[in-house]
């Protein structure tokens, strides 16, 4: 008979799978929740669009002060006549240019400011601030 009860001999006719349906989906939103946290510790950045990957080519300037405040263009050191030349250049070069900006963190705050300044007026719109990343503090 067809849902009859079965025989106490030992052997399994069936496996029941709802144990394992229901371990599945909690793991599932297990996952969901944590990728949301993660993605949140990341910082948002305004990335360009294009239909084909292999046609953006992203140029990046790459600026450092260092604690002196001397400061380099993609590791030359340059005064502040070559800096705003080589600025207006990458600018011209490539309207999407950007700057990415590291500065050592006892500089004072007018002098990073200077910087970004200087890479705003010489054309460059686009910029990030380099930063190290530390652990939160324990609650």
């Amino acid at each position: 008979m067809a849902g009859g009860a079965q025989d106490d001999d030992g052997e399994i006719n069936g496996i029941n799978v709802t144990p394992l349906v229901d371990i599945v989906l909690v793991l599932l939103i297990i996952f969901m929740v944590t990728a949301n946290y993660i993605a949140r510790e990341s910082k948002e950045v305004d990335l360009p669009a294009a239909a084909k990957a292999e046609e953006v080519l992203q140029e990046t300037v790459n600026l450092v002060m260092d604690k002196e405040g001397k400061v380099f263009i993609n590791g030359e050191e340059v005064d502040d006549a070559t800096l705003r030349r080589k600025l207006r250049e990458a600018a011209a070069a490539n309207k999407d240019v950007r700057a990415m900006i590291a500065a050592d963190k006892t500089l004072q705050y007018g002098e990073v400011m200077r910087i970004i300044d200087t890479v705003n007026v010489e054309g460059i719109a686009k910029f990030a601030l380099n930063i190290q990343r530390i652990a939160p503090p324990s609650p």
